[in-house]
């Protein structure tokens, strides 16, 4: 079911890119931000605080509706010892409210790139999805600000035997787009 789910959302995404408009062009962009995560599901830790950075591309396709596509790098976790790097890749649908305001949601693939120990690394999978959603507001200059939140829909446990825990995060941040 959540990876139906999840096919539904990237190929919903996908569909409003295929659609752009000839006289409007991509806007590149770059991003950057507090995380505030902790571990969902059954899982009884206490929240991390990290980063995240990365690129966006921002492609206009009908009226108010854009498709952006991202590239981040994500410190994540729970915890002071349970952090897990993550190499997330959003496809957000956005919906522009009035200019500059817009609201934005998609699902987002992650793939972990490194942890804080060798334990969690082995306790963990290596791929990661679910789904985010927020609100972002870009200045006339291109400066934005930014507030999103991910919902870890998959299992990251490789145990079999234990609770589930997935990944919840919520993002604070501001870009820049060119």
């Amino acid at each position: 079911m959540k990876k139906l789910l999840f096919s539904v959302l990237a190929i919903t995404a996908l569909s409003f890119s295929a659609e752009a408009q000839q006289d409007e062009f991509p806007i590149v962009g770059v991003k950057a931000g507090v995380n505030l995560s902790n571990f969902g599901a059954d899982a009884d830790t206490d929240g991390k605080t990290g980063f995240y950075a990365g690129v966006s591309l921002d492609i206009p396709c009908i009226g108010m509706f854009h498709f952006q596509p991202e590239i981040l790098y994500s410190k994540e976790g729970a915890d002071n010892d349970e952090g897990i790097d993550y190499l997330r890749i959003p496809a957000m649908a956005k919906f522009y409210f009035t200019e500059g305001l817009n609201l934005q949601v998609g699902p987002v693939l992650g793939a972990k790139i490194g942890t804080e120990n060798k334990y969690v690394n082995k306790a963990t999978k290596a791929l990661d999805y679910g789904v985010a959603g927020g609100l972002s507001y870009e200045f006339t200059p291109g400066f934005l600000i930014e507030g999103r939140y991910y919902l870890g829909l998959e299992d990251i446990n490789k145990s079999e035997t234990t609770d589930k825990i997935t990944n919840t995060t919520i993002q604070i941040g501001i870009g820049y787009r060119f």
